[in-house]
């Protein structure tokens, strides 16, 4: 069974920084593409980033220059590295990703999501 795990989030003050993770284990060929999404109490779920299985990112306009995405493939692990955090960040980060697993199927996995909390 893959599973993903979210960790790293917490309490921090308007423009502190947080570094999340995302781990796979289980039985896991190959991982494609990771996605970061976000839900704030009220709102829609949005996408936040995105990073791709060549390395290629992506970001929602409102962390660019702010959010970095990175993978170690060898570890199978992604890492969002958060900096000048503000209010509005404030939410249940999740990561999904594309897998290769036992099945040598591609596949969309959930972690369990992490939350972020910017408040004086």
């Amino acid at each position: 069974q893959v599973q993903l795990v979210e960790s790293g989030g917490g309490l921090v003050q308007p423009g502190g920084s947080l570094r999340l993770s995302c781990a796979a284990s289980g039985t896991v060929f190959e991982i494609h593409t990771v996605a970061w999404h976000r839900q704030a109490p009220g709102k829609q779920r949005e996408l936040v980033a995105t990073i791709f299985n060549d390395g290629r990112t992506d970001y929602q306009d409102s962390v660019k220059g702010r959010f970095t995405i990175s993978r170690d493939n060898a570890k199978k692990m992604v890492y969002p590295q958060m900096n000048s955090l503000k209010p509005e960040d404030t939410a249940v980060y999740s990561c999904n990703a594309e897998i290769k697993d036992r099945t040598s199927r591609i596949q969309n996995y959930w972690g369990q999501g992490t939350q972020i909390t910017v408040s004086t």
